[in-house]
């Protein structure tokens, strides 16, 4: 059997912290929070800036790699972007970091947080 909710008991605001009465089915203390915790729930997740120079380019033609340099000399024309990376400890070649890892190690993207007080019927 589930609780009771009493609605004359006062409760805090899950993004202020301010407690405040809560009637009907109101969960914030006002819009403003209440806005607040909708755009933290559906928040884009945001890839984060790569330096130029620490960024893996290949060549379409030769299939040169190059580290911070977006033009390949040798063909003359403008490298793919690999991505974030760096210098392969091994041979020194430039390696990027998605070649060095599986799509299963790179972190998804965060569930949106489902609301943990949910009307039962």
């Amino acid at each position: 059997m589930s609780p009771v909710r009493d609605d004359t008991a006062t409760m805090p605001c899950p993004v202020c912290a301010e407690p405040f009465v809560p009637f009907g089915r109101r969960r914030h203390c006002s819009t403003p929070c209440r806005q607040t915790a909708f755009r933290r729930r559906h928040a884009a997740v945001v890839e984060p800036l790569v330096r130029k120079s620490d960024t893996v380019y290949v060549c379409p033609s030769c299939d040169a790699r190059f580290l911070g340099e977006q033009r390949c000399d040798g063909c003359n024309t403008w490298a793919r972007r690999l991505g974030p990376g760096g210098p392969c400890p091994c041979c020194d070649e430039p390696i990027s970091v998605r070649e060095l890892l599986s799509p299963e190690q790179f972190a998804s993207a965060p569930p949106a947080e489902k609301s943990k007080q949910r009307r039962r019927s």
